[in-house]
Formats: structure tokens, sequence, C-alpha cells
């Protein structure tokens, strides 16, 4: 499990528990996070393995968790469970995103120094081996760099009208919507469940901004 998916043990924990669940349904596990404050909040982006989600999706993969969180109950606080898609300026959590947005434009943040820096930004290059490759503009010259997958501590695509074109093209295939009247906002599709503790109180669902 890649530590971009699951970042802390508990993260990891969570991961191994719902990455089957999320499978067996034809989906594939993006990111997941428990978040602190008042009330927890468990975060998990999904996708298809082609690309392109909708809210009727999240509603199966809100289900189908929370059976398996339910049984085995590994958070010992009230939480909220809110299942989105990686929306349109996703996170890219495995070496596999680096060459399906090959030729997109991509933020890239190191756990160290690499060169006397730890943040890249440029336009990814595919993969080679376990390398992410980054072309950078540097001065006005275009240098590809190689980064070390396993050095890596956050990666997201940068919004940019090409991103946004093929994020409507793969949202029209999957029928996310009909190609009308499209709300941007809309592309992080978000369903939420309150999940109680033992003396049956229920939490209610955070304001989503």
């Amino acid at each position: 499990m890649s530590d971009l998916i699951a970042k802390t043990a508990i993260d990891q924990r969570l991961a191994a528990l719902v990455t089957p669940a999320i499978e067996d349904l034809g989906y594939e596990l993006v990111r997941i996070r428990l978040m602190g404050g008042k009330t927890r909040i468990l975060q998990i982006m999904a996708d298809r393995p082609e690309g392109g989600i909708n809210v009727d999706d999240c509603a199966k993969i809100s289900t189908a968790v929370s059976a398996v969180l339910d049984v085995e109950d590994p958070i010992e606080d009230n939480y909220t469970l809110e299942v989105s898609s990686p929306g349109i300026d996703r996170p890219l959590t495995r070496l596999k995103d680096f060459d399906m947005w090959n030729g997109y434009e991509a933020r890239v943040e190191t756990t160290e120094l690499i060169d006397g820096r730890r943040r890249f930004k440029g336009f990814i290059a595919g993969t080679e081996g376990d390398e992410v490759l980054i072309t950078l503009d540097e001065g006005g010259e275009e240098v590809t760099i190689g980064l070390q997958f396993e050095w890596l501590s956050d990666a997201k695509l940068i919004l940019t009208d090409e991103l946004i074109a093929e994020m409507l093209r793969q949202r029209k295939e999957s029928g996310a919507f009909d190609g009308a009247d499209v709300d941007e906002s809309g592309f992080e599709d978000i369903e939420t469940e309150d999940h109680e503790d033992d003396d049956g109180e229920e939490t209610p669902a955070p304001t989503r901004h």
C-alpha cells in the first residue's frame, strides 16, 4: 500500500479493511484519511480503473464500506464516513497515475531535499521503472527529471483547461452527466454517512464548502 494512499498507521489499517470491498464493486481506492476534530471524518476517495465516478457509485461504495467497518469497528469514536470522487485536480497516489495523466501539469513534493528543493511543478512525462518523470521549466529550458516514487510525500494535478476537458469527457462516458449545464463543483461527488457510538448518539454530518 502506497503511503500516498494511506499515510498513517491507522489509515493503512483502514485501507486494508476497506480495499477488498471497494475492489469487489469494480472500483479502486485512491486515498483514505481519518481526520481529527470534534467529530472525526473518514475520507475515502475512489475511482473506476478507467476513470469516471458519480454520486451513485459513491453511494454504493459507502454502503459496502460501512458494512465492513460496522463489523470490524476499527474506530473508537463517533465518525462520519465521507466517500467522494478524486475531483478534477486529483491527488496522484499510485505510480500508475503518472502514466494515466501523462502530459498534464502537476505539483509534486518530496520527503527529502532533492538538489536543494522539495517542491516541483511541471508536466508529467510518465514513468520509468520506479521513477516518476516530470518536465520542468528551468529558466526557459525544458528539463525532464526522474524522482523515485517512494520519495514523494504529495502529488496533485493542477487545474487547467485541458484537464477540465478530459474530466468532462470521462464524466460523459461514465454517464455522470448529459453534457448540459455542467457545474464544476459537482466533480467532487460526496456521499456521507454518520456512525453512532455505543450509546446510540448520532453525530451530525459535516458541512462541506
